[in-house]
This record gives C-alpha cells, structure tokens and sequence, in this order.
C-alpha cells in the first residue's frame, strides 16, 4: 500500500468514528462530485474533498459552533482546524510534500474558495450538503437553523451549481419547502 492509500484509509477510519451521523456519507459524496465536476481531479483534490470535514470527527479537538458569535468565523476556524489535523495525517502517513501542502491548502479554504481549485472543492461541499446533510440536520436543528444553514450554502454556490441545487428534492415535502423557501430568501431572483 502507498502512502496516499495508507492515507486514505486512516481519513476514512476517523470520518467513520464522526459523531455527526451523516460525515462518512457526505465525505463519499463530496468526492462522487467532486469526480462529476472534475473527472480528473488529482490526488490532492481526491484527499481534499474527502478530508475537508475531518475536523468534525475528531471530538476532543474539534471546532464548536457555540464558541463564536459569527458562522462565518467559525466555518473558518472548522476550515484551518481541519488542515492541521489533515497534515498531521498526512505527514505521519509520509504523503508527498506537494500532495500534502496542496490538499491541506485546500482543506483550508473550502468553505470560501477563492481560486479554481478551491471553488470546486466548495461547490462539490455545498452540494452534498443539500444531497445528503439536509435532512438530517433539519432533524437536529429544526426549521429555522436548517433554513439559515440552506441559505448560507445557496448564496456559496457557482451558477452551475445553484441550477443543480433548485432540482433537488425530497421525499419528506416539509424539506422541498424548506428548501424553496432557503434558496428564495437567499437569492429572490433565483
């Protein structure tokens, strides 16, 4: 096994262990976009768009929301938080220099892009979340927090991505609504 392989499979072994039930699944899903957006994303991407959550899985060091007065400041700090702890991984599991600058670059910027390659990273996150974390998290949180939450992930969307996010739905009609009425007072002309 290589080191990217070795890598890999101790990422998915923490993501696994995640407290927030839905973490294995968007990491899997977040990478399947990833490959749909970019069929030929390098390995660092590869290792971005699996990892760039990790810092929800690792509890005694984990961002906590309740710690910041802004969810901008804390997806921030979730953001760098979670590039440390996915470079002492990487190191450990003797990656590439380049392989582990650019992926832990890129875990820190995936809430706000900000050049091409973090700006996939971003769209491939912000829609899984409407795939796959919404529900549970309307679940958690109820409808106000997910309806913010939806709001804030729309307004981070490209273009081509907020199309995509309009044509997801649901099965439980109370999330199409919520969802609808998200992307309406994120973006009225949407």
């Amino acid at each position: 096994m290589d080191s990217i392989d070795g890598a890999r499979q101790r990422i998915r072994a923490i993501i696994a262990g995640s407290q927030v039930p839905e973490d294995p699944r968007h990491a899997e899903n977040t990478l399947k976009w990833l490959f749909r957006l970019e069929p030929k994303a390098d390995p660092a991407l590869q290792i971005a768009s699996f990892a760039h959550d990790i810092d929800r899985a690792v509890e005694t060091g984990k961002v906590r929301r309740a710690d910041f007065n802004d969810y901008d400041g804390f997806k921030a700090a979730h953001a760098r938080n979670g590039a440390a702890i996915l470079r002492a991984i990487l190191q450990k599991c003797g990656v590439n220099g380049s392989v582990t600058e650019e992926a832990c670059r890129l875990v820190g910027l995936h809430e706000v892009g900000g050049d091409p390659r973090s700006d996939l990273l971003k769209d491939a996150d912000s829609i899984s979340y409407f795939e796959v974390n919404m529900p549970l998290y309307y679940q958690r949180e109820g409808w106000e927090e997910t309806r913010r939450r939806c709001s804030w992930g729309y307004r981070r969307l490209s273009v081509r991505m907020k199309k995509i996010a309009r044509r997801i739905t649901y099965e439980d009609e109370v999330l199409n609504r919520l969802l609808k009425v998200a992307i309406r007072q994120a973006c009225p002309k949407d």
